[in-house]
């Protein structure tokens, strides 16, 4: 792979994956927001500085692992199997959703109190 193919094949990649990252974001603050109001009134004891600081340290956290999607990506363009692939290519990010979803999700009931669960 020369530098003019990896060129092309990391600007289709940004092209087709950081338009997702909103809907990426949008479904985990949502699974945040849904823990956070199922677990009220305990879920208010987190209303805290340091809590509010560690959920934005998770949320950046989560955006690194969702660039973790340009690894397949890139190489799955430099193969034979490119068409195939950017036919293919949603159910990895819907994959990496539900998989990031039940992280968070688990990391929600941590930080809200879902201990009675």
């Amino acid at each position: 792979m020369d530098g003019q193919n990896l060129r092309e094949f990391a600007t289709d990649a940004m092209r087709y994956w950081e338009p997702r990252r909103i809907v990426y974001n949008l479904v985990l603050a949502a699974i945040v927001a849904l823990y956070f109001a199922l677990l009220w009134p305990g879920s208010r004891a987190a209303l805290q500085l340091d809590v509010a600081l560690f959920v934005f340290l998770l949320a950046v956290l989560a955006n690194v692992a969702y660039c973790a999607a340009y690894i397949p990506d890139i190489f799955a363009q430099s193969s034979g199997f490119r068409d195939v692939w950017q036919r293919y290519r949603w159910i990895l990010f819907l994959i990496g959703v539900a998989f990031a979803g039940v992280i968070t999700r688990f990391w929600a009931l941590a930080v809200f109190g879902g201990k009675r669960h």
